[in-house]
Parts: C-alpha cells; sequence; structure tokens
C-alpha cells in the first residue's frame, strides 16, 4: 500500500531569484508537495499522532520558502532534507516549486523546478 499526505498550489510571496529586483521586492510562487508516508495506523485509530499532519508539513515549507535563494534548486533542496529531518518515516517526496510571474519576458503560467527523492533512511 502507497500512502500519501499533499500540499497543493500553497501560494507564497518569497523574495528568490538571481536577478537583485526578486531577492528586493519578491514575487509569487506556489508550492506542491507530496510525502509518500506510512499512515495506515492512523487509518484504523483516527489519531493524528499516527500521521504525519499536514500542519507540520506547511509551516516546514513556509520556514524555508522565508529563508531567501538564489535558485529555486536549493530551496526545493532545503525543503526535502527538512521533510526527511523532521519526518523520519517519509518514504519520498514530489516538490514542485513555481515562479507564477517569472521575469522572462513570457506570457505562460509559471517556470520552476520539480524534484522527486526517495529516503533512503527508509528503505
Amino acid at each position: 500500500m502507497n500512502t500519501y499526505i499533499y500540499l497543493r498550489e500553497v501560494r507564497f510571496h518569497a523574495n528568490h531569484g538571481v536577478m537583485p529586483q526578486e531577492r528586493t521586492v519578491g514575487t509569487d510562487f506556489t508550492v506542491d508537495l507530496r510525502v509518500e508516508y506510512p499512515f495506515a495506523a492512523a487509518m484504523k485509530s483516527d489519531n493524528v499522532d499516527d500521521t504525519l499532519n499536514y500542519a507540520q508539513l506547511f509551516n516546514l515549507v513556509k520556514k524555508e520558502m522565508a529563508q531567501p535563494s538564489r535558485l529555486l534548486e536549493h530551496v526545493a533542496g532545503r525543503i526535502a532534507e527538512a521533510v526527511f529531518r523532521e519526518f523520519p518515516s517519509s518514504i519520498s517526496i514530489d516538490l514542485c516549486i513555481t515562479k507564477v510571474n517569472p521575469p522572462m519576458g513570457a506570457d505562460c503560467g509559471g517556470a520552476g523546478v520539480e524534484i522527486h527523492l526517495i529516503n533512503d533512511k527508509t528503505i
């Protein structure tokens, strides 16, 4: 059985980017995060202690998004490390960070990074 906890299209205003203006003024981002986590016990117990609390997951992402970085790759790596550190029973993560209005002269829905990582400590 595969079970997942997810956050979908969480919006942040953050100061990530290579351009100085991006780090000064900031821009809008969305984050999608799916964490494979064994919550079969919670399905029976109805106890939040038997699962990964998505409010705690949100607070972790919020903390990392608040720390300015030049590259979204760096932000994604920090979020992944924090998830695996704070929730060691996590099996894998799928993470997408999208810059909503990237400064590249294109009319688009956004640009960003997407990663899939496996927590080798759970295998």
